[in-house]
């Protein structure tokens, strides 16, 4: 799993504003623990309200909302297959799905992802 990727999971686990250990989180990302530690130091150092240490565990300090326009490689690689496929197989909406694909390829350097062709 990519650094960003695990970082976005990250994220979205410790938005239950719960209290999780390193060795926790490492077993569900399938990690070691000390990637966990440098995860969360480079999260702490971004900005992030991440709080906790090693040994007690690391918690959200306050909400975070994260912006709708994030998506994982595979939801991305799902919604450009699909606009393909309506593209070519749909007349009636074939300028919509180009029009999409375009505000989703402008979208896209900022989310560091890139489309993968079908």
């Amino acid at each position: 799993m990519k650094r960003d990727a695990r970082l976005y999971d990250l994220i979205q686990i410790l938005r239950d504003g719960k209290l999780h250990t390193a060795a926790e989180l490492a077993a569900g990302l399938g990690v070691s623990t000390r990637t966990i530690w440098r995860d969360m130091a480079v999260m702490a150092e971004t900005g992030l309200p991440v709080t906790g240490e090693r040994g007690l565990g690391y918690i959200l300090r306050s909400p975070l909302m994260l912006p709708p326009t994030m998506l994982t490689p595979d939801e991305l690689e799902a919604l450009t297959i699909g606009l393909r496929h309506v593209e070519t197989t749909d007349p009636d909406r074939a300028r919509a799905a180009r029009s999409l694909m375009t505000k989703i390829a402008t979208l896209l350097p900022q989310a560091g992802l890139e489309p993968k062709a079908p």
